[in-house]
């Protein structure tokens, strides 16, 4: 009955948040459910174990969420990411429009913008740039995803993205994990997925496909939409329903203005987290005080937030003046950042109820059990729940809070480096989450004015089975001469 309880509970929390329920409800109460079937204590767990392991996860993540949004708001408002992407039209032009909206997005996500407000920003230009080079539309919200959302979300070493960030504590690691492996991951990622996008675009103008009907959907009637909204939230740490607030200039920086904080987000996270950190005398944190840790559990996340937080001071010393709305614009950061986390740490919630419930052994017992070693157990189960819950990075907590000790463990024994861990767990959280209920997926259409019909099959080659190629090269890799 306990596993009955178990599958019942996380098929309810899948049913209903495709159809818009919020989060904040569904997850408590499928954990409930599951505890139900089981027989235990459900106010206890509710309490004791649902909302202590929520509330855990905010006290560690919830400044990336809050610096990461507001970041991401400023770039925005300041016309920071337009001018970027702008400079990219500029330079490579319709011949290369492909390209040109691919290596934009990727510049500006791996500088720290959030996923939604490069949505927002990107759409336009590439259906500019698409209609011109009479590429086909429906190629648009694959271009943008493999930009923003694969290599440079998972794979990158440094990238300050909140999955990087989530196994640093767990395996007490940095967002520079594995960077050779990580370096080896994004160019199998880029690669694929440049050549799939390309391999379609020969094949349109052979066929004589043109760009197609449909434009951009404004960004106020998708801010507005509620359950769109719900599903946004959870998939990604960005409200879009904030997008509306504030005041964007007309006048945006120089390309070079517009690109120092995100260069500032990548030297200051570098530093932190090779030079400045391990040099500190951190001992302090062992005392309960501090919560009796460690800087090897805290540092990643340190890194990322000074470097963010630098970032910040960046964009308002070179920007302020483009700023028309400056305390609007920094109110509507800091509400963006609420929704996603609280709804990742309810699914978090959920993930340790379930965790908690006398038939979880089983299901550990067979993940575990998964042929290949470590890795591709891993890979299996952060696969699974980031399918499941539709969240990288919920699904990444949910699998690291049940099974990251038990990892470490088994990688204490056969000598492997936590570091091959942390970067297969990270990979591992953006390749399934891309199914069609995900909710960055969903948004991502609507911004494009596309549908799946149209469009999903693009996006399943560039951000699902790219990035399985790549994992499974990590795997056998790692597996043969570890990390590097």
């Amino acid at each position: 009955m306990g596993l009955l309880g178990i599958l019942i509970g996380l098929g309810l929390l899948i049913l209903f948040a495709y159809r818009g329920w919020s989060v904040l409800l569904l997850a408590p109460f499928a954990a409930l459910v599951a505890a139900l079937f089981s027989r235990e204590p459900l106010l206890a767990h509710w309490t004791q174990t649902f909302m202590v392991s929520a509330a855990g996860f905010l006290a560690q993540f919830f400044p990336l969420f809050l610096l990461g949004a507001l970041f991401g708001k400023l770039m925005e408002d300041s016309g920071s990411v337009a001018a970027i992407a702008a400079f990219m039209t500029q330079r490579l032009g319709t011949r290369r429009a492909v390209l040109a909206v691919v290596l934009a997005g990727a510049l500006v996500t791996y500088g720290g913008v959030s996923l939604f407000v490069a949505f927002f920003v990107l759409a336009p230009m590439a259906h500019e740039l698409f209609r011109n080079a009479g590429i086909p539309r429906r190629l648009m919200p694959a271009a943008i995803v493999l930009g923003t959302s694969t290599f440079t979300m998972s794979a990158l070493p440094g990238t300050p993205s909140i999955q990087n960030a989530i196994p640093m504590p767990f395996f007490g690691t940095t967002p520079f994990a594995a960077p050779g492996l990580g370096i080896l991951a994004s160019l199998i990622m880029l690669g694929f997925g440049l050549w799939w996008l390309n391999r379609e675009e020969a094949n349109s103008r052979k066929s004589g496909e043109g760009f197609g009907d449909g434009v951009p959907m404004p960004s106020a009637h998708l801010a507005t939409d509620e359950k769109l909204r719900e599903r946004a939230t959870t998939a990604r740490e960005f409200d879009p329903a904030e997008i509306l607030y504030g005041a964007a200039t007309d006048a945006p920086p120089s390309v070079a203005l517009a690109g120092l904080p995100l260069i500032v987000v990548i030297l200051v996270n570098l530093a932190m987290s090779l030079l400045i950190l391990p040099a500190l005398d951190t001992r302090f944190l062992a005392d309960a005080r501090w919560g009796e840790t460690s800087l090897a559990a805290v540092g990643g996340v340190w890194a990322v937030i000074t470097a963010l937080a630098c970032a910040i001071v960046t964009v308002l010393a070179v920007s302020h003046r483009r700023l028309p709305a400056l305390r609007a614009t920094m109110d509507a950061g800091a509400n963006a950042a609420v929704l996603p986390a609280l709804s990742v740490a309810s699914l978090v919630g959920f993930g340790a109820v379930v965790a908690a419930m006398p038939a979880f052994d089983v299901v550990r017992d067979t993940v575990l059990g998964i042929g290949g070693g470590p890795l591709v157990s891993l890979a299996v189960a952060t696969n699974v729940l980031a399918a499941l819950t539709g969240s990288a990075s919920g699904g990444l907590t949910i699998a690291l809070d049940a099974l990251g000790g038990t990892y470490m463990a088994r990688a204490a024994e056969i000598g492997l480096d936590p570091a091959l861990l942390h970067r297969v767990a990270v990979i591992s959280s953006g390749t399934l989450d891309s199914l069609p209920h995900n909710g960055a997926v969903v948004t991502l259409l609507a911004v494009c004015g596309s549908t799946h019909r149209e469009s999903y099959r693009d996006i399943v080659m560039v951000s699902i089975v790219g990035a399985l190629v790549a994992l499974a090269a990590v795997i056998a890799l790692g597996s043969v001469a570890g990390s590097f």
